[in-house]
Parts: C-alpha cells; sequence; structure tokens
C-alpha cells in the first residue's frame, strides 16, 4: 500500500475544499479546453527560437526546432473510491483508492524524455497554457493511494486523486533549400516531415466531493463527481458507512485500460527483408565539410559508424548510395547503403528511444529506422543534415576527431557538426 505523504494538517472539509478549489481554479478553467484540440499560438515558440519561412544557413541543416500544432486539457482522475459517511461516521478517516488512470508522460513513440527537443517542446506547452507541466520522464502511481480526510457532513462521496491530462500534436522546424522561383533557391525553416503527439500532465491533486455539492465545471472535482453515479440506487438508498460500488468509475477505468494499452508505445520490430533496394548510381562520401574525416560503415556487428579519413584500406566502408529515393516538398528520403559490407545505415532498435544512440549498419529491410531525411543546401552546394525518419533525431557527431562514432541528437548538434558534405566518388 503507498500512502500519501501527509502535510501535517488534517483536511478541513469540504468548505475549504472549495473555496480553496474556486479561487485556485479560476485561472485555469478557460485553459482546460475540452475534449476537442485547440491549436497552439504562435507565441509559444522558445525565445530565439526561429519561425516557419525564417532564412537558415548551412550550418543549420543538421538542427530542428520543436513547435505545438495543437494542445487540449482534459481533467483526469488517477485514483478512485466511492465512500458512503453516515451520521455516525464523519470525522477524520483514512480511506484507501485504487488506480483509475495512469498517465505517462510521453513525446512521440518515446516516454523516455531526455533529449533536449522533447524537453523544450514540454516546456512551450506548458508556457502556452500557463500551466505547470511534467517536462521529465513521469508517470502517475499505478499503485493503491490512502487519502485523509474530514468528513463534515453525511452523505455519497467520492475521494479521489487527479491532474489535468495535456496532449496534442506536434511538429518539427528543419532548415532546408526551398524554390524562390525563377530558377532560384534559398535556404529557410520549413515544416519538416518529422512529427507525433505528445502527452504531460499538471500537478496531482487530492480531495472529497459529494454528489450535492456545486463545483467548478470542466474541473478535477467534477471528474471525480461524474464518476460517482450519484443518480443510482447506491447512491439515494440508505446505506451503511463505507465503500459503494460505481458502475460509471469502473467503465471509466475499463476504458482508460483499454486507450492505454492502444496507444502504448512498441519498440520496433525486426525489420522484414527486402527484395531489392532500388539504388541511385551514383556513391558518395558524407564527409566533414572541409576536412578529411567521413563516415566510415563498421567491419563488426557490434561496432557503429565512425568518422575515420579514406585510404586505399578503406574497402568502400566510407562510400554509400542513396536507395528507394522519394522527394516530398523538397525534402529527400532515403535509405543509405553501404558499398563496403552491404548493409544499410540504421539506430539500433533496443537503443532507438535514447539520445545519443549511435548509428550502425545492419541487413536492409523495410524499417523506418532504416529511412533518412536529407536536408539540402541550395544547388551548387553538396552539403546536408541527415535524420532519422522514425525517431526524428538529427544525425552527428560530439566532437570532430578519428574512430568518432556518429549519434543521434533530438535537437541537432547546436555548433553545426550535424552538417556534412556528400562528395561524389
Amino acid at each position: 500500500m503507498r500512502h500519501s505523504r501527509s502535510s501535517g494538517l488534517w483536511r478541513r472539509g469540504l468548505t475549504v475544499l472549495t473555496a480553496i478549489a474556486a479561487s485556485a481554479l479560476a485561472s485555469t478553467t478557460a485553459t482546460a479546453a475540452p475534449a476537442a484540440a485547440t491549436p497552439a499560438k504562435p507565441a509559444t515558440l522558445a525565445a530565439g527560437q526561429p519561425k516557419l519561412g525564417d532564412s537558415c544557413t548551412p550550418a543549420d541543416l543538421g538542427k530542428r526546432y520543436p513547435y505545438i500544432k495543437s494542445t487540449q486539457v482534459v481533467p483526469t482522475i488517477t485514483h478512485f473510491k466511492g465512500w458512503y459517511v453516515t451520521e455516525g461516521s464523519t470525522g477524520s478517516q483514512t480511506i484507501e483508492t485504487s488506480t483509475q488512470t495512469v498517465v505517462t508522460v510521453q513525446v512521440g513513440l518515446s516516454a523516455n524524455i531526455q533529449g533536449s527537443f522533447q524537453v523544450e517542446l514540454l516546456g512551450q506547452v506548458g508556457g502556452s497554457l500557463g500551466l505547470n507541466v511534467q517536462i521529465s520522464s513521469s508517470t502517475t502511481s499505478s499503485e493503491s493511494k490512502s487519502i485523509s480526510w474530514d468528513f463534515r457532513r453525511p452523505g455519497y462521496y467520492a475521494l479521489y486523486e487527479g491532474t489535468r491530462k495535456v496532449t496534442g500534436q506536434y511538429g518539427s522546424l528543419n532548415c532546408n533549400r526551398v524554390d524562390t522561383g525563377n530558377g532560384t533557391h534559398a535556404t529557410k525553416w520549413v515544416d519538416g516531415p518529422e512529427s507525433g503527439s505528445y502527452t504531460t500532465y499538471t500537478t496531482l491533486e487530492e480531495g472529497a466531493v459529494r454528489c450535492e455539492d456545486t463545483v467548478p465545471a470542466n474541473s478535477i472535482m467534477r471528474k471525480a463527481q461524474d464518476l460517482l453515479d450519484c443518480g443510482s440506487p447506491a447512491a439515494t438508498a440508505k446505506h451503511p458507512a463505507g465503500p459503494v460500488p460505481s458502475a460509471k468509475a469502473d467503465q471509466a477505468k475499463r476504458d482508460a485500460a483499454k486507450a492505454a494499452q492502444s496507444m502504448k508505445a512498441t519498440q520496433a520490430a525486426k525489420p522484414a527483408p527486402r527484395a531489392a533496394l532500388n539504388c541511385q548510381p551514383g556513391a558518395y562520401k558524407i564527409d566533414v565539410p572541409g576536412k578529411p574525416l567521413n563516415w566510415s560503415a563498421p567491419l563488426l556487428a557490434n561496432d557503429g559508424i565512425r568518422l575515420r579519413e579514406s585510404t586505399f584500406f578503406s574497402a568502400h566502408l566510407d562510400n554509400w548510395r542513396l536507395c528507394n529515393v522519394t522527394e516530398n516538398n523538397g525534402v529527400l528520403e532515403a535509405s543509405l547503403w553501404n558499398w563496403g559490407n552491404g548493409g544499410c545505415a540504421t539506430i539500433p532498435a533496443n537503443i532507438a528511444n535514447q539520445e545519443q544512440a549511435y548509428l550502425t549498419t545492419a541487413a536492409c529491410g523495410e524499417d523506418d529506422l532504416q529511412r533518412f531525411y536529407i536536408y539540402r543546401d541550395v544547388p551548387g552546394s553538396s552539403k546536408v543534415g541527415v535524420q532519422n525518419k522514425y525517431t526524428g533525431s538529427m544525425m552527428g557527431h560530439d566532437r570532430y576527431a578519428d574512430g568518432e562514432l556518429i549519434r543521434q541528437y533530438s535537437s541537432g548538434r547546436q555548433d553545426g557538426t550535424g552538417t556534412y558534405t556528400l562528395t561524389g566518388v
């Protein structure tokens, strides 16, 4: 059994609760949107962050920034117990509630919030709504919870802990070439193809509310009150002191469990083998601009793609082909096939949710971990930025050094070391 922390003072009853809640909720009721998603305001971008259509430079090709497409805020009950209080059972009691809903902070398919992109995104969510939301890996308790309350009046009560669940859609700004007409191009911040959903939640509240009490609409208290089955025979008939079943709460719990199962993030499946790759005829080195080191595929299966200098002994491990290439709104999507070991560049599935997971090669398959978006400089320049389709992270390296691994960074490398050059060989 898990007990809630005591503040050292007993709750002083529903009258105090309602007064405090009315004051606390007055500012948040307007932002606690109904179930329908509402577009986020452009002003939610972080200070200094570029806007859609702003100019960018080749050093920005390996970077990205988050922005919010939509938000919705829904009062959610995490723990609940229906409880009947008679004239002879008022006063202080400690009641064990059961888990109703588990809320997990998640961005895209990952609940492992450690990258700068995820943290910045969730910070923008809280700022746009004027709410304090969780911006790190966090899950509401799945264990039972004891709530202590001073019952001053008889009646049918909901004992609850709850929060405001915040969900929505996000997108990313990426730097890419844009056709400005008359055969000219420029690099600008565009709406990148990588997007997804997010979930977070506000601070937890606990309390008690009766069927007879008037509470703010769209509040956590009202959500708990809605689970009481106030019009049911169990609520209106004479009843001994103690727990009262609630069909509404039971159904809501089943619905939440079903929704959580359907939305659960899954690890990348083992890639299905490809019958064949349709590769472009040219081969490329993926260079650090103006320097001799470039991407070199591993000889050993448990190694990664590293920065190496091309030599006579490179054995084509530094030669790459773009395969199964598509283009959408000027952004290329391709598999990177290595001439030396015959594998395709990929992020290992077991570490794909980790910031700075390394890039390696594996047998080519139908797998988004092996697909990459390629952002290009204006024609005449061969500089590019590379983004993994599945994780959304940009490729880069921590420092310029022989043997340094190529890794994924959720926001890219802000010092420009995520910009590379496709050099034909």
